[in-house]
């Protein structure tokens, strides 16, 4: 594959990640960043790099065809617009907006700059993940019936984004990836405790077209660390569990039924227990392999992006629920 030529805004929390990426799978042209003290780290460190403190310095190249959005949340939006009216391919971290008007934007510039818009929704690429819709879809585990994640911390605390919205957007990219369609009914409830207005504490409940359900707890204050995915089928229940190290996937042949010799009682029914193997890929590095993989080939159906979409609409409801 041909080294297409990127440019990173942004060198916080994960643009570095990003950047370490980029630059052994394609050709990282330009680190973007306001802080002085950011450009002088990590320039050193990526000498072919050019380096710059604006924006517009990066999308007046026309030499760069993909653009990598990890700033701060409010700005996304506004960088991934710029950048897609620049003509350039864009990944941009979660959530690419925080309203779904924005989000639409977005994706109606996409289709008409016939360009890449992906959201960064790391988890989809995660291998267990990836098991985890296998097991849907196949039918391995019969007909799906719900769906709930747990995202729970204590700590790290944000002052420009809520729990629904720093942690809710991994379990609710997934969630909706995993059963395929976009909730009808979406309720959250919840409580700003150490900051006013930011909610660190987060129920959300959701009901889909097809009579599935989900739940998704999140928190910055609870005493475990938790990344959780529990899907219940009709014939079999699997969990996809980040915090363990070895067993990221577990399958339960266990479910209630109704044997033909009673009237009306139900019981449970408990088999094997099985956890199968999954690669050790690092998620991050599938994800750019994904976007790059976009930016030579095109945007095709625009799949990443209207599953963006998706994920925002159903925050923006869930947002309008909480503050309701």
């Amino acid at each position: 594959m041909r080294r297409i030529r990127v440019g990173l805004a942004g060198l916080g929390y994960w643009g570095p990640n990003l950047a370490r990426n980029f630059d052994d799978l394609a050709e990282l042209a330009w680190l973007c960043d306001v802080s002085e003290e950011s450009r002088a780290r990590y320039s050193p460190r990526y000498p072919g790099a050019r380096v710059a403190a604006s924006f517009e310095e990066v999308l007046a190249d026309d030499s760069v065809e993909a653009v990598v959005v990890a700033t701060p949340v409010p700005t996304h939006y506004e960088l991934a617009r710029r950048a897609l009216e620049a003509g350039k391919h864009v990944l941009v971290e979660k959530p690419p907006a925080m309203r779904a008007g924005e989000m639409e934007e977005l994706v109606r510039l996409a289709r008409e700059q016939d360009r890449v818009l992906m959201p960064g929704h790391l988890l989809l690429y995660h291998p267990g993940v990836r098991k985890l819709k296998e097991l849907v879809d196949s039918g391995g585990l019969g007909d799906v019936l719900c769906v709930y994640g747990n995202r729970q911390n204590l700590g790290v605390i944000r002052s420009n984004e809520n729990a629904l919205w720093s942690l809710g957007v991994h379990d609710l990219s997934v969630i909706l990836w995993l059963l395929g369609e976009e909730p009808e009914e979406a309720v959250a409830y919840g409580r700003d405790f150490l900051q006013p207005g930011v909610e660190d504490v987060v129920f959300c409940f959701l009901r889909f077209p097809s009579g599935k359900v989900a739940h998704m707890h999140l928190s910055w204050l609870d005493p475990h660390k938790m990344r959780k995915m529990t899907v219940v089928g009709r014939e079999k229940m699997a969990v996809f569990d980040d915090m363990e190290l070895e067993r990221k996937i577990t399958v339960y042949d266990k479910a209630p039924w109704e044997p033909t010799e009673t009237y009306g009682e139900w019981r449970t029914r408990t088999g094997d227990i099985f956890s199968p193997k999954i690669a050790n890929d690092e998620p991050l590095r599938l994800e750019v392999e994904h976007f790059l993989s976009l930016v030579e080939s095109g945007p095709g159906d625009h799949r990443e992006a209207l599953d963006g979409l998706g994920v925002v609409r159903a925050l923006d409801r869930l947002t309008g629920s909480l503050r309701g």
